[in-house]
C-alpha cells in the first residue's frame, strides 16, 4: 500500500475539468449548504442506525466539508481494506474505519488539496476517539483516473466505495479500469452515483456549475453498463435508486427535458460465464442482516434462494463465500420479500416503484440494510 503523499506525482495532470472541478470543491464550496441543487445530497436509502452512530463520532469539521449523494457502505466490512474514491474530506473514511476494525484499514484518495487538508488534520483525533492504537486511515492524492500512478498498488483492495464522484471524472471508462486493477480477485466496487435519462448535450457537459453540482458530467446509466463489461467487471447490480429534483429553475432551464436518478449499483471482479443456477442457502452470519440480507433490488436473503449463475459466482468468489452454501437448484426456497426479476433494472423505473412503497417496508427487497461484520 502507498505511503500518504503530499504531492500528486505524474498520475494528478489536470485536465480542464479537473480545474474545474478544484476550484468548485475548494473555493466556490465551503460547506455543504453552499450546493446549488440538491443533487450532492440526495440521500439513496435510510442511514441504519449504527451507521448513524458511527457518523457522530466524525469530526464536525470533517462533516461540514462534505459533498456527498447518498451512503455507500456495503455489508461485510471487518477486516477488509477499502478504498475511497473521491474521499475529500474524508467523512466516510472515518465512519468506515470505525467499522473495519483495527485489522482493517481505509484509503482515501483525492486531487484536491483544500480536502486533503481537513481529512489529514483530523487523523489522531479520530483514532482516539475509536479507542484505536495506530492509525487504520492514510490519505493519498491524486486522481481517480490515476490510482496506480499515486501508488496505490494493484490487487490489493477487497473494496472500493465512491460517493457521487465517478461523475465529476472526465474519463469513466479509465476511473472503472483502474479501478478493476486496484481490486483484488472477488472484490467489489459499490458506488453512488448520478445518472442521467440520456447522454448528455454538449451545452451541459460543458456548464462549470451543472458540472460541479453533479450534473453536468452524470454518466446516462446505459453506458455504465458497457463500460463496465468492456473493463471487465461482472454487469452491474442495481441496489438502490432515488429521483433527483433540480429545485433550481435557471439550471432545470439549462438541463430540459433530462432526469437524473442517484443509485448505487455494486460491481464485482469475478469470473464471467456461469450460467449455472444455484440453491444458495444464508447461513444468517452477517452482523446487522442476520435474519435478512437484501443484497441487491433482485434478490434478497432470508434461507434459502434459487440465485443466477451471475450471482452464485459473487457470492461463492468473494468475501461473501463463507455466510452462503451453495447447492443443486430444486430445493425448498423461503420467501424473499421481493420475487427475483430477470436482466437489468432500469434505475429510473426501480426509483418510482421504491416512491410507491409504504416508508420502511422490506417488500421492495433494494434498501440496503448495512452491515459492518466479515470480511473472511
Amino acid at each position: 500500500m502507498a505511503a500518504e503523499k503530499s504531492g500528486c506525482g505524474k498520475g494528478c495532470g489536470d485536465s480542464g475539468i479537473h480545474v474545474d472541478v478544484k476550484d468548485y470543491y475548494s473555493k466556490v464550496l465551503k460547506r455543504s449548504s453552499d450546493l446549488k441543487t440538491n443533487a450532492c445530497v440526495t440521500p439513496a436509502q435510510p442511514i441504519p442506525a449504527f451507521i448513524r452512530q458511527a457518523l457522530k463520532k466524525v469530526h464536525p469539521d470533517v462533516s461540514d466539508r462534505y459533498y456527498g449523494c447518498g451512503l455507500v457502505v456495503p455489508e461485510c466490512l471487518e477486516g477488509c481494506r477499502i478504498l475511497d474514491l473521491g474521499s475529500g474530506s474524508g467523512r466516510d473514511c472515518y465512519m468506515l474505519s470505525q467499522l473495519v476494525g483495527e485489522k482493517g484499514h481505509v484509503t482515501g484518495i483525492d486531487m484536491t488539496e483544500d480536502q486533503l487538508e481537513v481529512a489529514r488534520k483530523h487523523v489522531d483525533y479520530h483514532m482516539k476517539e475509536f479507542g484505536f492504537k495506530k492509525p487504520n486511515v492514510n490519505f493519498v492524492q491524486g486522481l481517480i483516473e490515476g490510482l496506480t500512478e499515486a501508488g496505490l498498488e494493484k490487487n490489493s483492495f477487497d473494496i472500493i466505495i465512491s460517493n457521487c464522484v465517478v461523475n465529476l471524472s472526465p474519463d469513466k471508462k479509465r476511473v472503472l479500469a483502474e479501478a478493476y486493477s486496484v481490486l483484488k480477485d472477488g472484490g467489489e466496487l459499490y458506488f453512488s452515483d448520478v445518472y442521467s435519462s440520456g447522454r448528455l448535450t454538449e451545452e451541459i457537459k460543458n456548464h462549470k456549475v451543472l458540472w460541479g453540482e453533479c450534473l453536468g458530467g452524470a454518466l446516462w446509466w446505459k453506458d455504465l453498463l458497457q463500460l463496465a463489461d468492456e473493463v471487465g467487471f461482472s454487469p452491474p447490480r442495481l441496489v438502490t435508486s432515488k429521483i433527483i429534483t433540480i429545485e433550481n429553475k435557471e439550471l432545470q432551464a439549462v438541463l430540459g427535458d433530462f432526469k437524473f436518478v442517484s443509485a448505487t449499483y455494486r460491481l464485482f471482479k469475478v469470473p464471467k460465464g456461469n450460467t449455472k443456477t444455484c440453491q444458495v442457502i444464508y447461513n444468517g452470519n452477517i452482523t446487522g442482516v442476520e435474519e435478512s440480507f437484501l443484497f441487491d433490488c433482485h434478490y434478497t436473503f432470508k434461507v434459502s434462494v434459487e440465485v443466477d449463475g451471475e450471482l452464485a459466482t459473487i457470492l461463492t468468489s468473494t468475501r461473501f463465500k463463507e455466510d452462503f452454501t451453495c447447492q443443486p437448484p430444486g430445493g425448498p426456497s423461503a420467501p424473499c420479500g421481493v420475487k427475483p426479476q430477470a436482466g437489468i433494472v432500469d434505475p429510473f423505473e426501480l426509483a418510482l416503484q421504491l416512491e410507491k412503497q409504504v416508508p420502511g417496508s422490506a417488500t421492495g427487497g433494494c434498501c440496503s440494510t448495512n452491515s459492518s461484520a466479515c470480511c473472511k
